[in-house]
């Protein structure tokens, strides 16, 4: 076996399922890589050889970060929503008046493609020089079909602009257009009918995602669109219990769910439900910090059940506006009282199970791909700990530092 590069002299958290917990963490480790793949990972003296060798100098090694729910594509900003906010406005509020997502998706229909394009390269940017290698995108601010398309094309697109992997998710049941005032119904036979068939026949979609929620859908109506979806042999994801517990969770895990996100309204005995389904609780602190919410999702019932726990920055202009994963992980340990090894799990391994990408990403295992986080620390729990710092000495993707 020969190798085209070694990272030697690292300390390497693996993030594999199995190994010792939390880290699966291996001293003075060599990660070998071959065609953009790792083919071995242990002691240096059984790597095979290989043209370049990195000496890391004792740095911690991790999977590259993920970043499994985003909505990075958008036009305009909402500054003067969370001055609002501030001035004693409530998020639901600030939504029935006009605000909220409907004024975004009148920036982002008025955008063209190669704004959105270049709006959203410093975000992206931003999430990158903290060890990003792989980010969801979701569609959802367009809400008629020229513009959920242009979104989904726009993210396409940011794969060529950086070296990143980007899932594509179709949010079409994000809000209901003013367009379609009254006529929910209407606008849910409109996205089954039209708007994703559109999307899926131009392979612009990776999942289909839904807001369940009294400002959002009902479980009905979400139904619909998941039944669309797996009529097209499309996964499906859910914006779940975030203010109220509509059962939305439950819906979703019966559909086998790539994952339920928010879950602060999630009643403690519905958790079973994912964890038989298979189905990923996606927490994003983020949005739990900026809206000032009290009400705690189920994480210890989640941990008792087995249910995997991804997190994620759910950068979006109006709830959370965050491009930092690592304070991320951060507040997923000091506002839910996850552990760091949780956090960084929930960046990587169950991130990847998050977004179906589980045997390509997330952990550091030969047949993996070669995507990695090289630190200026000795520990991963480092990672969580720090406010405001950013340790990131090199990132590696599919083999290229």
């Amino acid at each position: 076996m020969s190798a085209t590069q070694l990272l030697t002299n690292a300390t390497v958290a693996t993030m594999a399922p199995g190994t010792l917990p939390p880290y699966g963490l291996i001293e003075n480790a060599t990660i070998a890589i071959r065609d953009s793949k790792i083919v071995f990972i242990g002691p240096a003296n059984e790597a095979p050889e290989a043209a370049s060798v990195e000496d890391c100098a004792e740095r911690l090694i991790t999977p590259g970060l993920i970043d499994c729910h985003t909505h990075l594509i958008f036009g305009g900003n909402r500054a003067n929503e969370f001055e609002a906010r501030l001035n004693g406005k409530s998020y639901e509020e600030i939504a029935r008046a006009g605000g909220g997502i409907r004024s975004t998706v009148t920036a982002t229909r008025a955008a063209s493609e190669d704004d959105l394009v270049t709006s959203a390269l410093p975000r992206l940017d931003a999430l990158i020089a903290e060890g990003v290698t792989t980010i969801e995108i979701k569609s959802g601010y367009g809400l008629d079909t020229e513009t959920e398309l242009k979104m989904l094309r726009a993210a396409k697109r940011l794969e060529g602009e950086r070296a990143v992997r980007v899932r594509k998710t179709f949010l079409g049941a994000h809000a209901l257009p003013p367009e379609y005032d009254g006529r929910a119904d209407d606008y849910i036979d409109h996205i089954c009918t039209d708007m994703l068939p559109a999307a899926h026949a131009e392979k612009l979609v990776d999942a289909v995602d839904g807001f369940c929620e009294g400002i959002g859908f009902t479980p009905a109506q979400i139904t619909r669109v998941f039944d669309t979806a797996q009529s097209l042999g499309l996964p499906v994801k859910l914006h779940a219990e975030q203010l109220s517990d509509l059962g939305g969770a439950k819906l979703a895990a019966r559909y086998g769910a790539l994952s339920a996100d928010h879950l602060e309204y999630l009643a403690p005995e519905d958790v079973p439900t994912l964890a038989a389904n298979g189905t990923v609780a996606t927490l994003l602190p983020g949005a739990f910090y900026y809206l000032r919410e009290t009400k705690h999702p189920p994480v210890d019932a989640l941990r008792a059940a087995g249910v995997p726990i991804a997190i994620a920055t759910d950068c979006n202009p109006g709830s959370s506006p965050l491009t930092s994963l690592l304070l991320t992980m951060n507040m997923a340990c000091t506002l839910f009282s996850m552990t760091p090894g949780e956090a960084l799990a929930g960046v990587t391994r169950n991130a990847a199970k998050a977004l179906d990408l589980e045997n390509e990403c997330g952990s550091i295992e030969p047949g993996k791909g070669a995507d990695l986080a090289i630190w200026d620390v000795s520990h991963p729990s480092e990672l969580s700990y720090f406010i405001g710092h950013n340790p990131l000495y090199k990132r590696v993707f599919e083999g290229a530092i």
